[in-house]
């Protein structure tokens, strides 16, 4: 090998003395090593020794060989430099060629252009800095399945661009390409607002199908399918068509949330809970008084009440803890059981719809709810999940919306056929947890 590599030199120090004055100039100064430098042209010291090596004629000439004397020190120390270094090329190596199949960082951001498609992939999220560097400001961050778009690559840096935040973020934890778009199919919300006053949801995409149900103006709905100028939703009496010309769609995406906007959301949650402490002082006080009045007339009447149903009685009158509060609604709201569905309707005695029924119910209690199972979304605060729900939660759905009574059921108003009942919470997609107390 020594011999090899002493005739490599040989002939590389030959061609540049055959070179002109300016190729010279450049390949004096490579390192005198030259070991994994990569030129402009992506090739490597030890490519372009092997090339001049076989472009040589075989039989050297007295320069070379008096070269090759006076060097022969210093292809020693090469020699033991190349031979040094041949474990820690390896490793370099191995770091760019992925484990079990992945590409490197380098790779995944091969080709990528401005506006491509990235994806979080994180455990719980990944910060977004000023600079490319663990040192620069946090602007912002992007949780799981958060969307964002390419501004440009930085080494394993992308610089880019998710809701109202621009900055740096690490390459290593985005998906791009093709599996990012698969990854946005599966995470993106397909949303259809209603835009008219009142929808006609039929049951096949034509304006001739027989109507399945109503959906009144503003109400968001989860798009299921899209075909020829109609959209597949989902209602409460199934899932049906309506025409593209009279409602809005969007796909939701998670997207960054900054500093800014973390705080405020923050500070929104901590005003929420507060307003239902508060709620549940207010509501407190009129249980109590409904107590005193039942007591008063308890008093009134000419024969008293039996033991076991006073007993009955005293247990439905909750404490100040908020989960016996919703329990309290729970309790109120399941009196309403069998009555019906009034598309519009509010009353739970001569009929109401499903937000109208939420609405009633929790008036009761000295709270103001909307009348739209949309604008329920954004009451109170947000319950994680249903295994964290209490009775009183109200649950929402796609255009729909009813209250838990716990053991994984929900007393809701359902539809014209069936009225206000009871079912199980997850007969549909939920969309959203809120609680008021």
């Amino acid at each position: 090998m020594k011999n090899t590599l002493v005739k490599m030199t040989a002939c590389a120090v030959a061609a540049c003395l055959a070179c002109s004055p300016m190729q010279a100039e450049a390949m004096s100064n490579l390192p005198a090593a030259g070991l994994g430098l990569v030129l402009g042209d992506g090739t490597s010291l030890s490519q372009l020794r092997e090339g001049l090596g076989e472009s040589q004629p075989e039989t050297q000439t007295e320069q070379e060989i008096q070269t090759e004397q006076g060097t022969e020190d210093a292809q020693e120390t090469i020699l033991e430099t190349e031979n040094g270094t041949e474990e820690t090329e390896s490793i370099q190596e191995g770091e760019e060629s992925a484990p079990d199949g992945q590409e490197t960082e380098e790779q995944k951001a091969d080709g990528l252009e401005e506006g491509t498609l990235i994806i979080a992939q994180v455990t719980d999220y990944v910060n977004i800095r000023s600079i490319p560097s663990t040192d620069g400001e946090i602007l912002g961050k992007l949780y799981q399945n958060s969307v964002g778009y390419l501004i440009r690559v930085e080494g394993d840096w992308f610089l880019m661009k998710s809701g109202n935040v621009e900055g740096y973020v690490k390459a290593e934890f985005f998906e791009t390409g093709d599996r990012a778009k698969e990854i946005a199919d599966q995470v993106g919300d397909r949303i259809a607002t209603v835009n008219t006053e009142t929808l006609r949801v039929r049951t096949e995409p034509s304006l001739e199908a027989p109507v399945l149900g109503l959906v009144p103006g503003g109400e968001e709905l989860t798009v299921l399918d899209e075909e020829n100028g109609f959209v597949k939703v989902s209602i409460e009496e199934g899932d049906g068509w309506v025409s593209m010309e009279y409602v809005i769609l969007e796909t939701e995406y998670v997207t960054a949330e900054s500093v800014k906007e973390e705080k405020e959301r923050l500070e929104k949650e901590a005003q929420a809970k507060a307003d239902a402490k508060k709620a549940a002082r207010e509501a407190e006080k009129i249980l109590r008084q409904e107590e005193q009045e039942r007591e008063q007339e308890a008093q009134e009447q000419e024969e008293a009440k039996a033991p076991e149903t006073s007993a009955e009685t005293q247990q439905e009158v909750p404490v100040a803890a908020a989960s016996s509060l919703g329990q309290a609604v729970v309790n109120y709201a399941l009196q309403f059981v069998g009555n019906p569905y009034v598309y519009g309707g509010s009353s739970l005695t001569n009929g109401t719809d499903c937000s109208g029924f939420v609405m009633s119910v929790y008036r009761n209690f000295g709270v103001t709810l909307p009348h739209s199972s949309s604008g329920d979304r954004s009451v109170g605060y947000s319950v994680g999940g249903l295994s964290e729900a209490q009775p009183g939660d109200i649950l929402c759905y796609s255009g729909h919306v009813g209250i838990y009574i716990g053991n994984g059921q929900i007393v809701h108003a359902s539809t014209e056929r069936s009225g206000i009942k009871v079912s199980e919470a997850t007969y549909r997609k939920i969309l959203a947890i809120r609680r008021i107390f």
